[in-house]
């Protein structure tokens, strides 16, 4: 059968897959910023602390995700834990490091005159700081999702969910009739499942971001 003929007859299973993925990468994507943005915001004031915040997440990256989710298999077995730990953690880089950059980004006359009005240091944080950090922030969320769509396919390798189950079950029947049609559709998928991400992102800096700052 052809491509669209696989889809069609095929069209439950790789929505439930599509959405498994969709929502593995979400929730990583969530706990990856509320843990990148509390360590910038810990961080950014030092450069040295800065820096190690860095320099610990880039390594993180550097470890192949294969190897990252076949190391963590024996300590917290297959499944979803394994995904979302990996997926949580090579999410944290780019969300850290533009926090950092963002945050020291804010002019200082501004935290200076929120000071001179009696605000304390979280209301500072939480009302100019953090605001004023937002775009750069959403632009390392942004990187990271993007980044994560691709290495949630790989979670496959520990049963854990989403499209990789397709891809992987394609690539194990290489020379079959369907094999090159899982794959396709796998990979087409976590494609589109990008570009809707992106367009929400978007949409999101639009409804979150004041026009003056976004110019």
């Amino acid at each position: 059968m052809n491509f669209w003929e696989y889809v069609s007859q095929q069209h439950q299973q790789l929505f439930t897959d599509a959405w498994q993925h969709a929502s593995a990468v979400f929730q990583c994507m969530v706990l990856a910023t509320l843990i990148g943005v509390l360590i910038g915001v810990t961080t950014y004031r030092s450069g040295w602390a800065g820096a190690l915040a860095t320099t610990a997440t880039s390594t993180l990256l550097t470890v192949p995700s294969l190897a990252m989710i076949g190391l963590l298999i024996p300590v917290v077995g297959l499944g979803v834990p394994p995904t979302v730990i990996a997926l949580t953690l090579y999410g944290l880089l780019p969300i850290v490091r533009n926090a950092i950059v963002g945050l020291r980004g804010v002019d200082a006359s501004l935290v200076d005159a929120a000071t001179g009005i009696g605000m304390s240091r979280l209301a500072r944080l939480a009302r100019v700081e953090l605001p004023l950090a937002w775009p750069p922030i959403l632009t390392g969320i942004r990187v990271s999702t993007q980044m994560l769509m691709g290495i949630a396919a790989i979670a496959a390798y520990a049963s854990g969910p989403g499209l990789g189950n397709e891809i992987f079950r394609g690539l194990a029947s290489l020379g079959s009739k369907n094999a090159l049609n899982q794959v396709l559709a796998g990979t087409l998928g976590i494609i589109v499942l990008a570009l809707l991400f992106d367009a929400a992102y978007v949409l999101l800096g639009r409804l979150t971001i004041p026009r003056g700052i976004r110019v």
